[in-house]
């Protein structure tokens, strides 16, 4: 699809617009972090250039070599043919400020639970340095369990996951930001492995994809593993599964934050007489909800745990 076209193509704007154009004849889907073909495109061919992701105006009339152009290229084709998002093909997924390495051994990082934990939960958490111990559950890629260390400087932070895979990709990334002192990797099937722990916070990010979602999911989420994403007929089992339980690993002040998707209706007609604070992201209010720890134990009492 270059092949004919490469003679024609000479410098960085020339090739972003054959780009946007062949993406969006392909009808590819964006979602893993760039919202358009256009976004996905400057990044592709920037991060294959070596260029700073921010100054694409200073280089758009930029002449390629040969060599360049067939780097490019390549990994043009392969978003094409493949389907496989851009994060994968790079090795990079961003969450705000922080760059996280990440392949298909975990779901690409993109949640909302991040920026909340930029602005160190405000107001829910009134001292930062009040928060001592903390816990990632179902961490994946590590990105929450390290955005918690940087942003709680006193927190020890524990980060689980039922994949070895996943955690294999976690352990990469907490070297890479040197948190190897303060964030714990842990196998843990939820909260299984975590016996006699209490945390002043935990966040978790859980499978949260319905039955009929999976059946309908564009080609690109079908290279992420499919139990980071899919979660029983109404998206709530693993959600559920952190109702029930979390109380018994919080303290006695210790708050529970979920990010549940699309699915806030079925988790109010599920739990009708829990108290959810539904927290406002850049998206809206629908998407993440926090419990404090009498909360939840208030619910546990009434439904006889």
């Amino acid at each position: 699809m270059f092949t004919q076209a490469r003679n024609q193509l000479n410098t960085i704007r020339d090739l972003l617009r054959f780009a946007v154009s062949r993406f969006n004849q392909a009808g590819l889907f964006f979602g893993h972090g760039s919202a358009t073909a256009y976004d996905e495109a400057v990044y592709l061919i920037l991060h294959t250039l070596h260029l700073p992701l921010d100054q694409l105006d200073s280089f758009l009339d930029a002449r390629l070599t040969n060599d360049e152009l067939l780097q490019i290229e390549h990994i043009l084709t392969r978003r094409i043919v493949e389907k496989k998002p851009a994060a994968y093909l790079m090795h990079q997924a961003w969450l705000g400020d922080y760059s996280f390495y990440v392949d298909e051994r975990v779901i690409i990082p993109r949640s909302f639970i991040a920026e909340l934990l930029q602005a160190q939960l405000e107001p829910w958490i009134h001292d930062p340095d009040n928060i001592h111990s903390a816990l990632d559950l179902c961490t994946g890629s590590g990105c929450l369990a390290i955005i918690m260390a940087d942003v709680f400087e006193q927190a020890e932070i524990d980060a689980t996951d039922i994949a070895l895979d996943a955690l294999d990709v976690a352990k990469k990334n907490v070297m890479d930001y040197h948190l190897q002192k303060r964030v714990h990797l842990i196998e843990s099937d939820m909260f299984t492995g975590l016996t006699g722990k209490r945390y002043d916070l935990i966040v978790s990010n859980p499978p949260y994809v319905n039955a009929e979602s999976m059946a309908a999911l564009p080609a690109e989420y079908r290279h992420e593993p499919s139990n980071a994403l899919a979660s029983g007929i109404d998206g709530l089992d693993a959600t559920r599964h952190i109702l029930s339980n979390a109380a018994d690993y919080l303290t006695e002040s210790g708050l529970l934050i979920v990010e549940i998707g699309h699915n806030r209706d079925a988790l109010l007609a599920a739990f009708p007489r829990i108290p959810f604070t539904w927290l406002e992201t850049s998206a809206g209010d629908a998407f993440v909800f926090l419990l404090s720890r009498n909360q939840l134990a208030a619910d546990n009492r009434k439904s006889g745990k």
